[in-house]
């Protein structure tokens, strides 16, 4: 949906004076003299300033304009949808926050400066806040949604869906088969407060009533790192394998070229190769060892883990994996009421009290 986005102190309208008028002719050669021009004035609404001569108009405010009752301008901080947003509304990209008062479709987007608020359910869509985002009827994602918030977002349930946000997820029933990254901490500790399936990543905290279910459903619960950063080790690493791998391969041709050389049967295109293969392998060297250096660096990060911890208030069943830093624990049998935390270099249980 197009929007007319404005920014604070952006000109928004100028008013032109009135002129004269130009005489015209009628059809007989009489002159049919005109009207002067009718003087123009700003209808000013909410959010609007004019400069001292009345001659532009300005947004004191980010948002958007609206004409309203007897052709008032207004800047609105806030755009509203009453209704689901369909085809009948199409995307949405605003300046300010977004009220939906209804659900929020398979395929759309939703993006805005400040905070996005759906009194629906959010479905296959992808929502995108410089702010808090909160869904009042929850989200089911069909493996397609994507939230993602710069500062915190609330949810009754999250079903087969992408979260992220730099700050706190609080979801006040489930989270299932999810992948959740969240700056600072999960909380899911309503009276449900079940979280099972998927990943969970969480800067410092994860509280849930359960995590798992009696079928051990493979559930994955990271504390003690920013979820980026863990996530950029990760791959990190998969580079790191496929550098070493092609390395192995670069050392078996150069070990047959020096063969070839050692014994003079070395021709000029497998000089030539030769010579690409060592450039190539110093290259490769070089590459390995940044890799290698900042993969340390973040390993110096999980090690600064004090905060770090898992708390479950109900049971924590079986298929469970806890990371903290950079320490895993598999859970075997159901625990009740625990809390995980990092001790003495490993993942240590205590009750709750």
């Amino acid at each position: 949906m197009s929007l007319h986005n404005v920014r604070k102190g952006q000109l928004i309208g100028q008013r032109f004076l009135a002129t004269e008028g130009t005489p015209g002719r009628a059809v007989t050669g009489e002159t049919l003299f005109a009207k002067a021009g009718k003087e123009a004035r700003f209808k000013l609404g909410k959010n609007v300033v004019t400069d001292a001569e009345q001659m532009s108009l300005y947004s004191t405010i980010d948002g958007m304009v609206v004409r309203t009752d007897r052709d008032k301008i207004n800047v609105f901080p806030v755009y509203e949808v009453n209704g689901n947003v369909d085809y009948n509304i199409g995307n949405i990209d605003f300046i300010g926050t977004v009220v939906i008062r209804g659900n929020v479709l398979p395929g759309f987007k939703i993006r805005a400066a400040g905070d996005i608020r759906v009194t629906g359910g959010v479905e296959a869509a992808e929502l995108e806040a410089k702010g808090s985002i909160e869904i009042s009827a929850g989200i089911v994602g069909q493996n397609k949604a994507h939230v993602k918030a710069g500062k915190n977002v609330k949810s009754s349930f999250i079903q087969d869906a992408i979260v992220e946000v730099a700050g706190e997820l609080t979801v006040s029933q489930s989270i299932m088969h999810s992948t959740i990254r969240a700056g600072k901490a999960v909380n899911c500790n309503g009276s449900k407060g079940l979280i099972v399936g998927g990943t969970i990543q969480a800067g410092e905290r994860v509280t849930a009533r359960t995590i798992g279910n009696s079928m051990s459903t493979a559930t994955v619960v990271e504390v003690g790192v920013l979820p980026e950063l863990r996530n950029e080790m990760i791959d990190l690493r998969n580079q790191l394998k496929v550098y070493m791998e092609n390395m192995d391969k670069t050392d078996k041709a150069l070990t047959l070229l020096n063969q070839l050389a050692a014994a003079g049967q070395l021709s000029p295109d497998k000089v030539a190769m030769r010579i690409k293969l060592t450039h190539t392998k110093k290259q490769a060297l070089e590459e390995q060892n940044i890799i290698k250096e900042r993969i340390l660096e973040i390993e110096k990060s999980l090690e600064d883990s004090d905060k770090a911890k898992v708390e479950v208030l109900s049971t924590m069943y079986g298929g469970t994996k806890i990371v903290i830093g950079r320490y895993t624990k598999f859970v075997k049998d159901p625990t009740s009421r625990m809390t995980f935390r990092l001790s003495d270099g490993d993942i240590s249980m205590s009750a709750n009290v």
